[in-house]
């Protein structure tokens, strides 16, 4: 066998978290893991490959703990949409797609992230009626194209939206009724097995796979403990949108008289390899909860704000041990996917919510939230997350001589507040360098471009009914769920106070 390949970075500059400094260091790869790391001048096997990394300040690649691959293909698509109005719009968004759409989606995502500086992500990928080894085969190869890395699960409910929510099906005229039938999704046996069927024989080294609940009470109990099943006999993660939005606290208690946190945790859901996304409305004993199995929460600031979810308490969750990473959300919902945008907003929403400034997020639990402990949430946390030997060599490479840069102060808070992606120069993944000077090496973006257009002009043909059934549905979505929001709860998470909000 060949021997694996030494590079040498030289002239570059490492990012200390903890010390809020970057000081010159040298960095030996061997294959795609890091071998060594000492002052300039570092020793380096004959025939290493050198980068050189002057004027560069080298930080661990950003992890996005939370996207969905097939909204790339939606950017944009709509502005007034609450989480639930999203949902209705689903069957629009995510019409008429072929495999080579499914294969797009995930490709646009995954350039967009490793551009912008972030080198894996956890990517909840819906097909409907029900997942596939070839949809999540197509998603695979587009992150291995990319030459990014990712953690693959297929986003499963057995119940609809309009199924799950308790009373909203009786506000649907009969002939809308009769319409959401096409939203009917398979049976959750059919699901388990073509999830299994993936799980059995999944060739990908770079892209690993997870189950993905939707929502709770988008389940039946039944295949919530199917799903539990399958993560603990495959040991992989599950992730799933727990309180998201207080219309889910609400159907919650109305379903099972408790918090849905509380219900995952009866069926045996909660554990070290479960993540909760967005967890905005999780109250002090679900964090609790969270916190004592070991589990954790994908922090997505951005989308919570864009859909007006409200304003996750991230310092109540860290002060319950529970384990925090950052995402994005999907490009449907967010719009972007800029993980350095995704650790801003953390910082900023966190300093939004009281005058006691002692609690505000720091720029430092920013940015180890989204490289350790969105790492962490990947399952992955021994992999990536640092630059330091043993983990693999996921390094970003920012240019010093960019605006964004100068003067450099203190290079963390910079990196939340100051970075906004536009200063990356290169990212390197595995040791391979997938964006260098700016150019992305492994995808046309050109004929990326052109095979989005073609896709959107097909799909807008396809997806007119679902969108004039979208208009419909708006408006009766659009007032029984900000009134079920209006209920009482012994938490708030709004920007706003009550009687403003009315």
């Amino acid at each position: 066998m060949a021997k694996p390949p030494f590079t040498i970075i030289r002239g570059g500059r490492l990012l200390d978290i903890a010390k809020r400094k970057a000081a010159p260091a040298d960095i030996l790869i061997k294959g795609d893991t890091i071998a060594e790391i000492g002052r300039p001048g570092l020793a380096a096997p004959a025939g290493a490959t050198v980068i050189d990394a002057r004027h560069r300040l080298m930080h661990p690649g950003l992890i996005n703990a939370h996207t969905h691959g097939p909204g790339n293909l939606g950017k944009g698509l709509g502005d007034l949409w609450s989480l639930e109005l999203l949902l209705t719009a689903s069957p629009w968004i995510g019409g008429g797609r072929t495999l080579e759409d499914k294969h797009l989606s995930a490709m646009i995502g995954a350039a967009e992230m490793v551009m912008k500086g972030c080198t894996a992500a956890y990517d909840l990928a819906a097909e409907f009626p029900l997942p596939s080894v070839d949809g999540l085969s197509a998603m695979a190869k587009a992150y291995e194209e990319v030459g990014m890395r990712a953690v693959l699960a297929p986003m499963v409910a057995d119940l609809s939206f309009f199924e799950a929510i308790p009373g909203l099906m009786e506000r649907l005229s009969p002939s809308l009724q009769k319409e959401v039938e096409s939203f009917r999704l398979a049976p959750w046996k059919a699901t388990a097995r073509q999830i299994r069927k993936a799980l059995q024989k999944w060739p990908f080294e770079k892209v690993a796979l997870a189950v993905a609940p939707t929502i709770p009470h988008h389940c039946t109990d039944d295949f919530l403990i199917a799903c539990r099943d399958l993560a603990r006999e495959y040991d992989v993660g599950i992730h799933s949108h727990v309180a998201e939005s207080k219309v889910q606290v609400v159907a919650g208690y109305k379903r099972y008289g408790s918090t849905l946190a509380a219900h995952m945790d009866e069926l045996g859901l909660v554990n070290e390899r479960f993540t909760v996304a967005h967890g905005v409305w999780l109250d002090d004993d679900d964090m609790k909860r969270l916190g004592d199995r070991g589990a954790s929460v994908a922090h997505n600031p951005g989308s919570n704000m864009r859909l007006g979810s409200g304003l996750a308490d991230v310092r109540g969750m860290l002060n319950r041990k529970v384990n925090v990473g950052v995402g994005t959300d999907g490009a449907n919902c967010a719009d972007n996917q800029n993980m350095y945008e995704a650790m801003r907003l953390a910082s900023l929403a966190s300093k939004v919510q009281g005058p006691d400034w002692q609690k505000w997020l720091t720029t430092k639990e920013a940015l180890l939230a989204a490289t350790e402990g969105s790492a962490r949430a990947l399952g992955m946390e021994k992999q990536i997350g640092r630059i330091a030997p043993g983990y693999k060599a996921d390094i970003v490479f920012l240019d010093l001589h960019h605006i964004n840069w100068i003067p450099m102060n203190d290079p963390v808070n910079a990196l939340v507040h100051t970075e906004d992606g536009t200063g990356v120069h290169s990212v390197m993944i595995g040791g391979r360098m997938v964006v260098e000077n700016r150019r992305l090496l492994t995808v046309d973006l050109a004929a990326l471009a052109a095979k989005a257009e073609a896709s959107r002009m097909r799909r807008e043909k396809i997806t007119a009914p679902a969108k004039k059934l979208y208009d419909r549905l708006e408006k009766v979505v659009g007032t029984f769920c900000p009134g079920l929001a209006k209920a009482p709860l012994h938490i708030h998470r709004y920007g706003a106070s009550h009687h403003h909000a009315h």
